[in-house]
């Protein structure tokens, strides 16, 4: 069966109201988040310099899953994405499989979001406890959420844009700080990139290809989006090309300036953009970078809100999760989806008076790597839906250049960084854990699809 052989139905009903400018700033918001303003610290740390090494290969298969999810979504844009191509592709508990497993990742690091902004928060504004602040953030963004896919949109778009001026403005200080355009402030030229270049050899570079991974997650929500976008053949592939670009030049642009700026061992790394405008000699930057980061986990914190509700309401339609879920409110918003993608982050502010600092880290050490699952999903549902859509002659609205060696070239990159994890010690527990969840999630699903089909209900 072809990627265009099915009715798409829950786009059906849901809106079409996202605007193309919205879709392609939601990549960005959901990508630029805590991993690029905090975690590129903790890859520097790991690699030095050569850091940009597992930026580079971490981006190309990035690349590689974007066009192929763009190719998938422009030709059948669907709220459940990779879930249901994955279910066309592989079958009905692969699907179920993949789209459980992204909602629960996003589950987690909605809840983590919002309890990491409001730390950040905190930290500059001790006023309301951290707690507090976590369950403001998590009232706002579900009323957001359920105002319609418009308002939510808009909202995107202008945090999105508040995370992109703030990057440009720092890669602007930073070329100058390095080419020493800064009056009175020496320039540290780019020693730190040449003298130590990879302090922990290939070790290093492989650690922190996880921290750059995890840093990627959230771009394929692009795809999810797809089925509430006006003219979303043409919408998707601009958005997927925008948002590739965009990324790779912020990313890679900002941790270029970081490890140019900031030593392998400087306690600076911590907090490396602030870091970077302190040697600036920039006033107030450990506070307005802060403020920066704070809007940047609750932006990513929308957008994967939208993206969890939008997946469980599409595992409910396809009768892999309770019916109810797919119940819809006037304007198009799955409120009950909303409703149970937001239960955690509720919870998770009891957890944090309870068990300070303690439940969310097990959890991640849990679903750090569902991504590459994920991407990998995407990867071969590609190479099978679109043998099938060229075996019958089918034209696509969009094509995946090179195809199948490009697709394949993903899979072995992504083959290999499994390889990687696996054997080194700091990532082998956390794919071990993935696979396990995996396992349970696999197993959960084929027994409920039986379970149905024996009590005669429709799957």
């Amino acid at each position: 069966m072809t990627v265009a052989s099915q009715p798409a139905h829950p786009p059906a009903r849901l809106g079409h109201t996202m605007k193309p400018r919205q879709l392609t700033m939601m990549g960005l918001g959901s990508a630029i988040g805590a991993g690029l303003f905090l975690g590129s610290g903790a890859g520097i740390q790991a690699a030095g310099p050569a850091v940009l090494i597992s930026y580079l290969v971490a981006g190309t298969l990035i690349i590689l899953v974007m066009w192929a999810l763009g190719e998938m979504a422009a030709a059948s844009p669907n709220s459940g994405a990779f879930s249901v191509y994955a279910e066309r592709a592989l079958g009905k508990t692969a699907g179920a499989t993949i789209g459980w497993l992204w909602w629960l990742q996003l589950v987690v690091v909605i809840a983590a979001e919002a309890l990491g902004a409001a730390a950040l928060l905190f930290s500059i504004w001790p006023v309301i406890p951290v707690w507090l602040l976590s369950l403001i953030f998590m009232v706002v963004f579900t009323a957001i959420n359920l105002t319609g896919v418009r308002n939510f949109g808009e909202f995107e778009f202008w945090f999105a844009i508040l995370k992109v001026v703030a990057i440009v403005l720092f890669l602007l200080i930073g070329a100058a700080l390095l080419l020493g355009f800064l009056p009175a402030v020496p320039s540290p030229g780019f020693a730190n990139l040449t003298t130590d270049f990879a302090p922990a050899g290939l070790g290093g570079i492989a650690a922190a290809l996880f921290v750059v991974i995890f840093a990627f997650g959230g771009t394929e929500i692009v795809s999810v989006a797809a089925a509430e976008t006006e003219d979303p053949e043409r919408s998707v592939g601009k958005a997927i090309r925008t948002v590739v670009w965009r990324i790779l030049v912020f990313y890679i642009g900002s941790v270029f300036v970081i490890a140019a700026v900031l030593p392998a061992s400087s306690e600076a790394l911590a907090s490396p953009f602030a870091g970077v405008l302190d040697a600036a000699r920039i006033p107030g930057a450990s506070t307005a970078i802060t403020l920066v980061a704070v809007v940047a986990l609750l932006s990513a914190l929308n957008a994967n809100l939208y993206g969890a509700s939008r997946m469980v309401y599409s595992l409910a339609d396809r009768g892999e999760a309770p019916r109810f879920l797919a119940r819809l409110l006037g304007p198009g918003v799955p409120m009950a989806a909303v409703g149970v993608s937001v239960a955690f982050g509720f919870i998770a502010t009891v957890l944090e008076l309870l068990f300070p600092e303690r439940i969310l880290p097990a959890l991640f050490q849990l679903v750090g790597s569902t991504c590459l699952v994920v991407w990998g999903s995407a990867l071969v549902s590609q190479l099978i839906l679109r043998r099938r859509a060229d075996n019958a002659g089918l034209r696509l609205p969009l094509r995946m250049l090179g195809f199948p060696w490009l697709t394949i070239l993903g899979l072995v990159l992504l083959a290999t960084i499994f390889g990687v994890g696996l054997s080194e010690e700091s990532s082998r527990v956390q794919l071990l854990s993935t696979f396990a969840l995996i396992a349970a999630i696999a197993a959960a699903c084929w027994v409920g699809a039986r379970l149905s089909a024996r009590a005669g209900q429709p799957k």
